[in-house]
C-alpha cells in the first residue's frame, strides 16, 4: 500500500537538482536584468493578514477564492499571499517617507488554490518588477524595453501584447456597455483569439449581457482588422483618445531607444484583473509552443491609494514573470544542462591536503566538489563522468611530493600533470576558453 504522507500535495513539486540548478540560473537572470535598470530588491513574508488579502482593491474575487487561509495560535486570521503587489502596497504604506519613484523588484513564491496546468502550480515563484510614484509611460516603456533584454539572456523569442484599459473601457462606453458591465464584457473580448466572434457573441449571452449590446459588439467585431488608427478615427471620447495617446507615446519611446522585440498591439486585450487602469501587455512565445502567456502586467494607478486612504496619489505600474512558466519553455529548448560543479578533486590517502587543494580553487572562483566517499580511482573517475564535470584533478602522495596534480579532462579523455601552483590559471583558462 502506498504511503500517503511521502506523496507530493497536489499543485506542489519537489524540484530535483539538475531542475533547480535551472530555476535558480533563471533567477539569478532576472535579478541581473532588474538591477541593470536600477531597480532595488524588496522581501516580504509570505504570510499576511487576511483582511489585507481579501480588500477589494486586492486581486478580487476571483482569486480570493483561492487564497490559503489559516488561523494562527493568537486565532488572527491569516492567509498566504497570492501575489507581490497586495505585499508591496502594504510596505509602501507603512514607510510615507519613501523616495518617488520607488522601483523594486521582488523574486518570491505565492501561493493559489486553483487549477493545476503546465507552468502553474498551486505553489509557485514570481519574479516581479513595479515602479511606484510616476504617471509617465516612459515607465511603461522602460519595463516592455527590459522584459525583451530578460528574455534576451534567458534564449527565449518572444512577443508583447499591448492595449490600454481607457481605451478598451472608452470603446465599450461608445458602443453601449453600461459600467456596471463593462468588466464581464472586458472578460469576454479578452477570450477572442480563443473562441473567436462566436465564442465571445455565446460568451456574453451567457453572462446575461443585453441582447442589444451584443449584436453591437459581434458586429464591430466582425468589421476587419482594428488598428490605432481606425480606433482613433471611429471612436472620439475623451477616454478612447486618451488612451489612444498613451499608447502611441509608450510605442514611440520604444521605438526610438531601438529596442529589439516585437509589440503587437491587441485591442481587446484586458487583463483579468480589474485593478488596472491604463496600458496592459501580456508576453507570449514566438513559436507557440506554450500557449498561456509567460509574462504580464500593467498600470495600477489606484489600487495603492485607495488601500491605504490616507489622502495620498501613488501611480504605479509593474510586469510579472512566471518563474516556473519560464522553466517550462526551456524544457522545450535544447539547452546546455547547469552543472553544480566544473572540477572533482580525487584524493588518493591525500584527504587533507586534498581538501586545501579545493579550498584554493574555490577561493579563485572555481567551483570543485572534493570527491568524500573514498572510492577507487576508476569508480571515481566513472562517477566524473556520468556528473559531466570538465576536469578530474587526481592528487596521491606523488603529486604532493613532486608538486603537481594530474588534471584529467573529462571531455577529451587526457591526463597531464599541472605544477599545483599553476593549477587556478591553468583550470580558469581552460574554464574560461
Amino acid at each position: 500500500m502506498e504511503n500517503e504522507v511521502l506523496k507530493t500535495v497536489k499543485g506542489t513539486k519537489d524540484f530535483m537538482p539538475q531542475e533547480q540548478m535551472q530555476r535558480n540560473w533563471i533567477r539569478r537572470t532576472l535579478e541581473a536584468v532588474f538591477e541593470t535598470y536600477g531597480c532595488k530588491p524588496l522581501e516580504t513574508p509570505m504570510l499576511q493578514h487576511y483582511e489585507l488579502l481579501a480588500s477589494k482593491y486586492g486581486g478580487g474575487d476571483e482569486i480570493l477564492k483561492e487564497v490559503y487561509r489559516l488561523n494562527d495560535q493568537g486565532d488572527r486570521e491569516l492567509g498566504l499571499r497570492y501575489d507581490l503587489t497586495v505585499p508591496l502596497t502594504k510596505v509602501v504604506g507603512m514607510n510615507p517617507e519613501m523616495r518617488m519613484p520607488f522601483k523594486r523588484y521582488e523574486i518570491g513564491k505565492v501561493f493559489r488554490d486553483g487549477p493545476v496546468k503546465t507552468g502553474r502550480l498551486r505553489e509557485f515563484i514570481q519574479c516581479d518588477v513595479d515602479i511606484v510614484g510616476t504617471t509617465s509611460v516612459l515607465a511603461e516603456a522602460e519595463l516592455l524595453s527590459m522584459a525583451f533584454e530578460a528574455f534576451k539572456r534567458l534564449g527565449l523569442d518572444v512577443y508583447i501584447e499591448v492595449n490600454n484599459r481607457k481605451l478598451l473601457s472608452g470603446v465599450l462606453q461608445e458602443l453601449g456597455a453600461p459600467t456596471m458591465r463593462a468588466g464581464d464584457v472586458m472578460l469576454s473580448l479578452d477570450k477572442l483569439e480563443k473562441i473567436g466572434v462566436d465564442g465571445v457573441r455565446d460568451d456574453l449571452r451567457e453572462r446575461n449581457v443585453e441582447e442589444s449590446l451584443v449584436l453591437a459588439i459581434t458586429s464591430f467585431l466582425q468589421e476587419g482588422v482594428i488598428t490605432l488608427d481606425l480606433l482613433a478615427e471611429r471612436f472620439t471620447s475623451p477616454l478612447v483618445q486618451e488612451g489612444i495617446r498613451e499608447l502611441r507615446d509608450m510605442l514611440a519611446y520604444v521605438k526610438g531607444a531601438g529596442v529589439g522585440g516585437e509589440l503587437r498591439f491587441s485591442p481587446f486585450l484586458a487583463r483579468g484583473l480589474g485593478i488596472y487602469t491604463g496600458i496592459v501587455y501580456e508576453i507570449f512565445l514566438q513559436d507557440g509552443s506554450i500557449t498561456s502567456s509567460i509574462g504580464s502586467g500593467g498600470r495600477y494607478d489606484q489600487i495603492i491609494g485607495r488601500l491605504l486612504d490616507d489622502g495620498r496619489e501613488y501611480p504605479a505600474v509593474g510586469i510579472s514573470f512566471g518563474l516556473d512558466v519560464i522553466l517550462a519553455a526551456l524544457a522545450n529548448r535544447n539547452t546546455e544542462e547547469q552543472k553544480a560543479a566544473d572540477v572533482l578533486v580525487i584524493p588518493l590517502g591525500t584527504e587533507a591536503s586534498s581538501l586545501g587543494l579545493a579550498n584554493r580553487l574555490r577561493e579563485s572562483g572555481i567551483r570543485v566538489e572534493l570527491e568524500l566517499t573514498g572510492r577507487r580511482l576508476k569508480k571515481a573517475l566513472d562517477y566524473a563522468n556520468k556528473e559531466g564535470f570538465a576536469f578530474a584533478l587526481i592528487y596521491g602522495e606523488n603529486e604532493v611530493n613532486s608538486g603537481q596534480v594530474v588534471v584529467r579532462d573529462m571531455r577529451e579523455g587526457t591526463e597531464q600533470p599541472v605544477p599545483l601552483e599553476l593549477v587556478e590559471k591553468w583550470l580558469s583558462d581552460k574554464l574560461s576558453g
